[in-house]
């Protein structure tokens, strides 16, 4: 499975399980899929598609700002962003 089939069934599991919904009370979770490796010019990881500073960022942000990081990790990775995350606002 390629990394962007793995992000993308990530989100897929996630969105039907409820986890990005604007209503639900669960915290949003992390896109890591525990291949924490930068790529060679040190702009994304390889396995989340998320920048470093997304990456730093992400234990203090709160779910808006997480599912916004969603739809742009998703969009780096080409990968479709689930229906749920198709109306999140980009802080």
């Amino acid at each position: 499975m390629t990394a962007i089939q793995t992000i993308a069934a990530r989100a897929s599991t996630l969105s039907a399980a409820g986890y990005f919904d604007h209503d639900s009370n669960e915290v949003v979770p992390s896109p890591c899929v525990s291949v924490c490796r930068m790529s060679a010019d040190g702009s994304l990881c390889e396995g989340c598609f998320r920048t470093i500073n997304e990456i730093r960022h992400w234990s203090v942000a709160d779910d808006a700002t997480r599912r916004a990081i969603w739809v742009r990790l998703l969009g780096r990775a080409g990968a479709p962003v689930p229906e749920s995350l198709h109306t999140t606002e980009q802080p």
